[in-house]
């Protein structure tokens, strides 16, 4: 989670690659509708984003009833539309990805493939309401190479890829040490 231009995308497919999950693209559910008013420079409403936000729930229930793993990028700024992504699904945890706003904006202004203009940022940055010490999640800063703040997100969710092992505990019974 966090908003447009801190690197969602880059590290959602960065941790679905490492950790073989599936991954989604939250911008994707988007209807047509809110893509060209974002691209038109005006910001959704709350109206506009309860059937994204539905949409990409549907998505993470039929994940989970799967046995799926799986990371979805999605903006999920405030409370109450992560309290509407998690509804039912306890197994959702967040990680909120944040930079200094100077960043963020250099990465939205040389971006030529996406339809989000660098004018939004204000209004998403004056929407965004960090995660509270009650929700299921993490913060992570994006500063650096994408392969670090992949390297932070894994050990801030404390997931460990496939095939990596733990150290293990070499006591016996007994309390000895082999």
């Amino acid at each position: 989670m966090g908003v447009s231009g801190v690197g969602k995308t880059t590290v959602a497919k960065g941790l679905s690659t490492v950790l073989g999950w599936t991954y989604a693209e939250g911008d994707a559910f988007h209807s047509e509708a809110n893509v060209a008013k974002m691209a038109a420079g005006t910001p959704l409403t709350d109206e506009d984003r309860w059937p994204w936000l539905r949409s990409i729930g549907e998505w993470m229930s039929a994940e989970i009833a799967a046995g799926r793993s799986a990371v979805v990028t999605c903006s999920a700024l405030r409370r109450v539309y992560r309290e509407l992504v998690r509804a039912g699904r306890p197994e959702v945890v967040f990680c909120h990805l944040v930079a200094d706003p100077g960043l963020i904006g250099d990465r939205m202004e040389r971006r030529a493939d996406h339809y989000m203009p660098a004018s939004l940022l204000p209004s998403q940055l004056a929407t965004l309401e960090p995660l509270e010490p009650d929700e299921p999640g993490v913060e992570v800063s994006v500063d650096g190479e994408a392969a670090q703040v992949i390297a932070r997100a894994l050990a801030a969710l404390d997931l460990q890829p496939p095939g990596t092992r733990t150290p293990r505990d070499t006591r016996t019974r007994e309390g000895n040490t082999r």
